[in-house]
């Protein structure tokens, strides 16, 4: 279970692939750490898939809510379309994920004139 925005406990926590887990106990990242990256990480959309990251920002944002994320700093969680989480790691370089633009993110069509 995590907070959402909005303070409130939320059970809407996707599921975790056999990879995930895997990978959470070999980099040592709790199932909490992964609940507060989905509750209060700031998303990314690259690769097609949705990067949930925490960092500086979110530890300075959250703070004066009285939520301390700064042992999760850096904890990165990566969720499928589908909404599973395919894997995580702790990683503070932001500026490795390639972000996708938006206009290539939908499948082109032609829409009529």
């Amino acid at each position: 279970m995590f907070y959402s925005e909005d303070l409130t406990w939320d059970t809407s926590i996707p599921d975790l692939t056999k990879h995930a887990s895997i990978r959470m106990q070999q980099r040592g990242i709790r199932r909490e750490d992964v609940d507060a990256a989905l509750a209060y990480g700031r998303r990314i959309h690259a690769k097609g898939l949705t990067f949930f990251v925490i960092g500086e920002k979110e530890v300075r944002r959250y703070l004066d809510k009285g939520i301390d994320l700064a042992q999760m700093v850096g904890v990165q969680v990566l969720v499928s379309r589908e909404g599973a989480v395919v894997t995580t790691y702790r990683s503070r370089d932001l500026h490795a994920i390639r972000v996708t633009p938006r206009a290539h993110r939908r499948a082109r069509t032609k829409r009529p004139h």
